[in-house]
């Protein structure tokens, strides 16, 4: 074995997302965000085109996310149908977090693979992110809304014309237990394919 495959288990089996509320203020160092994103970029990527791209908030920096959000948000849907509740949420949603890592994708200039190998890679890299941060004791959360998709926002992380931003990863220091979790057994998602005859689609398994 190259590594010892019951730690890599284990750390695989203890990822879990926590929204930036579940939180403790405890700053998370440069030196290990560092360390997050070293760990995005072996991500597979066909092509070799590489195209993650990553903006760090921090420090005053995070006033970008804190002051985006709500505006966003309310450009997004129309002041006619903000849920107040939603705003109010997005105000305070870095009241305890001081570190968002703005996630995007810049697509191969020559157009040798699609686009959606390109997200596909991002995706990847965003799962190694996670483990990293597990590694750390880390929590993390990956979110994607609707308003990612505004002009303002992917200007706000510095992204060019071609690129498109993939949402926001919140990382921070849990100020509670590490949750359990749980996932079907193997066989409720997974069939052997060892003879020619036809088999019939994946059903929908209940929750257990």
């Amino acid at each position: 074995m190259r590594h010892n495959l019951s730690d890599v288990g284990a750390l695989m089996k203890d990822r879990r997302s926590f929204a930036p509320e579940q939180f403790s203020t405890r700053k998370v160092h440069q030196d290990v965000v560092e360390e997050v994103l070293r760990a995005a970029i072996w991500a597979p990527t066909h092509g070799m085109t590489q195209p993650w791209r990553f903006t760090v908030f921090q420090g005053e920096g995070l006033e970008v996310i804190r002051q985006g959000l709500p505006s966003w948000y309310t450009a997004f849907v129309g002041k006619d149908h903000v849920v107040d509740a939603k705003l109010d949420k997005l105000r305070k949603r870095m009241d305890s977090c001081n570190c968002v890592i703005g996630i995007g994708m810049v697509p191969d200039p020559k157009e040798r693979i699609s686009k959606e190998d390109e997200e596909w890679a991002v995706a990847a890299a965003v799962q190694n992110m996670h483990l990293m941060c597990t590694a750390y004791g880390l929590g993390a959360k990956w979110t994607t809304p609707k308003f990612m998709s505004l002009p303002e926002v992917k200007e706000a992380m510095g992204l060019p014309e071609q690129g498109k931003v993939m949402g926001l990863f919140y990382v921070g220091y849990p100020d509670k237990a590490w949750p359990s979790s749980h996932r079907w057994p193997l066989e409720f998602v997974t069939r052997w394919k060892t003879d020619a005859e036809d088999m019939t689609p994946h059903e929908h398994k209940p929750s257990v």
